[in-house]
């Protein structure tokens, strides 16, 4: 009951995975190859995480 509102990390975590990754991917194909780099290492910080919660949660 009283997980009942707790909020899910993991979850808002993939959102913004998906997010930052579908930003990443349209300024790529706009040509902004600096944009680009920096949302793709953002998305790959949030993946790091993701994947640490995933692993703790196993444990």
């Amino acid at each position: 009951m009283f997980g009942l509102f707790k909020k899910d990390e993991l979850g808002q975590l993939r959102k913004l995975f998906e997010r930052v990754s579908e930003r990443a991917m349209q300024a790529q194909r706009n040509g902004n190859i600096e944009l680009f780099s920096e949302l793709s290492e953002e998305a790959e910080k949030i993946g790091k995480k993701i994947d640490e919660l995933e692993k703790a949660k196993r444990n």
